[in-house]
């Protein structure tokens, strides 16, 4: 299924203008338009999908795949050192379409590890409590 409003599914239909660097029969990759280096490229599944949590799990081991064929080929053209490697989900998703952003990265490049402030937790028993109510909730 597509959705005729989402940038993702228009590229997926070119419909509209990109610069994709892979497809496959479940994925697409292509540049960011407002990339954070070049090089910077959206992988997505073809089909609309909102966020990972809508994806198949199934169909994990294949988008894992994905990201490490486009990672060493955006590393190896970009003489990049590494990359970042992220994804939103819901928060700071600006495509309602799940998408992996896999940027080029080199040491000294100007990026900041994460683009948020960190904090720490008010205590040991804080953190304690935080690990208690994710264990509480993974087997659910």
């Amino acid at each position: 299924m597509h959705d005729s409003e989402c940038i993702i599914c228009n590229v997926v239909n070119k419909t509209l203008k990109s610069f994709i660097v892979y497809e496959d029969d479940l994925f697409i990759a292509f540049l960011d338009i407002k990339p954070l280096f070049p090089g910077h490229c959206l992988l997505a599944p073809k089909e609309h999908v909102h966020t990972i949590y809508d994806f198949p799990d199934k169909e994990g081991n294949k988008l894992l795949h994905a990201v490490k064929k486009l990672g060493n080929a955006i590393t190896a053209a970009m003489n990049a050192q590494g990359t970042f490697i992220a994804m939103n989900n819901i928060v700071s998703q600006s495509i309602d379409h799940m998408h992996v952003h896999i940027v080029p990265r080199n040491k000294g490049d100007g990026l900041k590890g994460f683009f948020w402030p960190r904090m720490r937790y008010e205590s040991e028993e804080h953190m304690r409590e935080t690990q208690q109510a994710i264990k509480k909730l993974i087997n659910n």
